[in-house]
């Protein structure tokens, strides 16, 4: 498979997971480790079924390292970012996790045989301005007294963007093994529930419908594709073309009544483009 579709089925999971917040809201008021929970559970279940059927249970007989650097990469990052919106205003560590895709392309430039391109950096550093400008849109100021919330928003997009660049190193490890991380980040996000919330079941089977939605796609099919698209792709472009999923998913809420449309999204759009396609330059421009 080649590097441009492997990066394409990587921009799947970017496309994906734009829905995420669409999909939490529909889904009503279940705690978030319950809903990870579930929602990682019908990922991890889904992925188990395809293992099956396509006879690659061998592939779960990885290293530690390597169940180290998933489980740990899927459930610290969700852990923190949870964490960060309890502690924290949502819009403000929302903008700070968003620093993930930029360190992507930083951490990215220290892979064997990767060279950072100043183009790339460029187009990452556009993409967070555009990031910015969205959040602003939205209406917002840092908060005294939230620190531990910003706290856990940096530490998440350290997790994320290191987890996604050290799985270049693992490039060997099939993508069947996610299934097995997505099994045991449901087994740690229950026992999370259990310690630190009281369940609360969707009360209707529009919400329902909404987890369902989520374990099929930004919580489960997502990491499948962004586990072949780090691995196998460019992931620099990847990085660049993560900013694009704050502004699909504020217009996926927009479009579904649940927010407004705002002057500042269509700008956040035309910076975070302009920032893709400078980071692209080789990929639109190679003769």
């Amino acid at each position: 498979m080649s590097s441009l579709n492997t990066t394409l089925i990587g921009f799947s999971a970017i496309l994906m997971w734009s829905l995420l917040a669409l999909l939490t809201v529909a889904s009503g008021t279940v705690p978030a480790f319950q809903l990870a929970a579930m929602t990682f559970a019908i990922g991890g279940v889904i992925g188990a079924a395809w293992v099956t059927w396509s006879g690659a249970w061998g592939a779960l007989r990885q290293s530690p390292k390597a169940w180290a650097l998933g489980v740990g990469g899927l459930f610290g990052y969700h852990a923190l970012y949870f964490l960060s919106l309890r502690l924290a205003p949502p819009a403000e560590a929302g903008l700070v996790n968003y620093l993930w895709p930029l360190l992507i392309v930083l951490f990215s430039g220290l892979l064997p045989g990767e060279r950072l391109r100043w183009y790339s950096v460029a187009g990452a550093l556009i993409g967070f301005v555009g990031t910015v400008v969205l959040f602003i849109g939205k209406g917002f100021s840092f908060s005294e007294g939230a620190g531990a919330g910003y706290l856990a928003a940096f530490m998440a997009a350290f997790v994320w963007s290191g987890y996604s660049v050290l799985s270049r190193r693992f490039a060997g490890v099939p993508t069947a093994v996610v299934a097995g991380y997505c099994l045991a980040t449901a087994a740690l996000a229950t026992l999370c529930h259990l310690a630190f919330e009281t369940t609360v079941w969707p009360q209707d089977a529009d919400q329902w419908e909404a987890i369902i939605a989520l374990g099929v796609g930004p919580v489960g099919a997502a990491f499948y594709a962004w586990d072949i698209g780090v691995k196998r792709g460019d992931i620099r472009l990847l990085g660049v073309g993560s900013y694009a999923a704050p502004v699909l998913s504020t217009l996926f809420l927009v479009l579904a009544g649940f927010a407004e449309a705002r002057i500042t999204l269509a700008l956040a759009a035309l910076l975070i483009a302009g920032g893709g396609l400078l980071a692209a330059k080789d990929m639109l421009w190679k003769k």
